[in-house]
């Protein structure tokens, strides 16, 4: 099996999602310091306590995330389900890894290419750099591979492909072309979409006023679970990984209706 220094992983991860470019809401990178070498890696969409103890259940050396720890805002004391944790992390040695908005926005392993993949559609691309709109240009634009079709069809493909039946704020009968997405909880730059002339926003999750926007502007809003929507990128990560440097990676998805 082979094998690679936890400090050259994180380096090569660290030049690779930039996260220099991001004001993000948690560190991005090496969180929790584990064992200085790594063989085999589990990846998941966050570091939740079932995910660590799937971690130690296959003897991995780190746990590498999209929603790590140390969120801003939080409470900065180690108590609770935290202790536990970052307690267990320590005493099995694990690496505790996460990247947030690098991860959400890179041009190939990114949760936003990586959705499109999994639900057709095709990112707008100038000069070889996909189109985006919003805050850090987290907001992706592009239309339907099909063509297009209506909400209500755009529902049940996503209903499909994600395993999870979507919220769908609009006329289901319009006919959907143009799209802006943004995987997990971007509800708040549903203007950005608009402003951007699609007919349609892809997002996990939905806050009260964005029935209200749908309604008024005629863009149609699409909650299809911030997990759901978010499970894509942490994979195509760890395949990375496996290609460039033949460690051992398993995704392991922890259900979550969020």
């Amino acid at each position: 099996m082979s094998e690679i220094f936890t400090q050259d992983l994180v380096k090569w991860l660290d030049e690779n999602l930039k996260p220099h470019l991001y004001q993000d809401y948690a560190p991005n990178g090496l969180q929790v310091q584990g064992r200085p070498v790594i063989k085999k890696v589990i990846t998941g969409v966050t570091a939740s306590l079932a995910l660590l103890e799937k971690a130690i259940e296959y003897q991995a050396d780190a746990v590498i995330v999209h929603h790590g720890w140390f969120w801003k805002n939080e409470d900065v004391r180690i108590l609770g389900t935290k202790y536990q944790r970052i307690a267990l992390a320590i005493k099995h040695d694990l690496n505790i890894i996460g990247y947030h908005l690098p991860l959400d926005a890179h041009p190939e392993w990114g949760n936003n290419r990586q959705l499109a993949k999994v639900l057709d559609l095709q990112p707008f691309y100038e000069d070889d750099q996909p189109q985006t709109c919003g805050r850090g240009g987290l907001v992706w634009l592009g239309s339907l591979v099909t063509g297009e079709t209506t909400l209500s069809d755009l529902g049940v493909l996503i209903s499909q492909r994600l395993e999870r039946k979507p919220l769908l704020i609009g006329d289901t009968n319009k006919l959907i072309k143009k799209v802006a997405w943004c995987t997990g909880g971007a509800q708040g730059m549903f203007q950005d979409a608009i402003d951007a002339g699609v007919d349609a926003f892809i997002t996990g999750e939905a806050s009260e006023p964005v029935y209200h926007m749908a309604q008024e502007s005629g863009v149609a809003f699409i909650a299809a679970g911030h997990h759901a929507t978010e499970r894509y990128g942490i994979q195509a990560l760890g395949n990375a990984m496996v290609d460039r440097f033949g460690i051992a990676s398993t995704f392991v998805d922890i259900p979550n209706p969020v």
